[in-house]
């Protein structure tokens, strides 16, 4: 059985299968957790990044994308590229935002990573609503988990920088 966690801390430090990056269509590095990705990692991640946008183009919302986790003490980065929030489109936002969770716990077991931490994909500079965001994660993982027996997956963790978003999947996950 899976375990879903949430905890206060910086993702960059975990050690872990997988770590999710919040990442910008360009994959190229931002600001945020993006950039913290990218700096605590070094430049290896940023060639494979270069290397992926050269192949495939740009990183659309809702896809995920893996590269080696360079200096972190991570088997790999799952970058994933989350919705820009607009009051106009809730529900596309919504499953975009589910596909960037579902698509990279598929590039996850893909890598038979054991464990997944995810940050708290658009809430930051994309603006999505933290609680609304962590009700659509909580529900894409789980409706995820369900609908595969398969994967190699045994914890999941939601990694949040701040206490707002760390309270809010607290009460999620009970």
């Amino acid at each position: 059985m899976t375990v879903l966690s949430a905890q206060q801390s910086d993702i960059t430090a975990l050690s872990v299968g997988a770590i999710v990056n919040a990442a910008n269509p360009s994959l190229l590095g931002g600001g945020g957790v993006d950039g913290a990705i990218h700096e605590a990692g070094g430049p290896r991640i940023l060639e494979q990044c270069r290397e992926i946008v050269a192949r495939q183009g740009e990183c659309a919302p809702g896809e995920a994308v893996a590269t080696g986790a360079g200096e972190l003490d991570a088997a790999i980065i799952i970058h994933t590229v989350g919705p820009i929030w607009d009051d106009a489109e809730t529900a596309e936002h919504d499953e975009t935002l589910a596909r960037c969770y579902q698509n990279s716990l598929q590039l996850a077991a893909k890598h038979n990573a054991r464990e997944i931490a995810f940050p708290n994909i658009s809430t930051g500079i994309y603006k999505f609503p933290k609680v609304r965001a962590a009700s659509v994660a909580v529900n894409a993982i789980i409706d995820w988990l369900e609908s595969r027996q398969d994967h190699s997956i045994e914890e999941i963790i939601f990694v949040c920088y701040d206490d707002e978003n760390y309270q809010v999947y607290s009460s999620l996950l009970g």
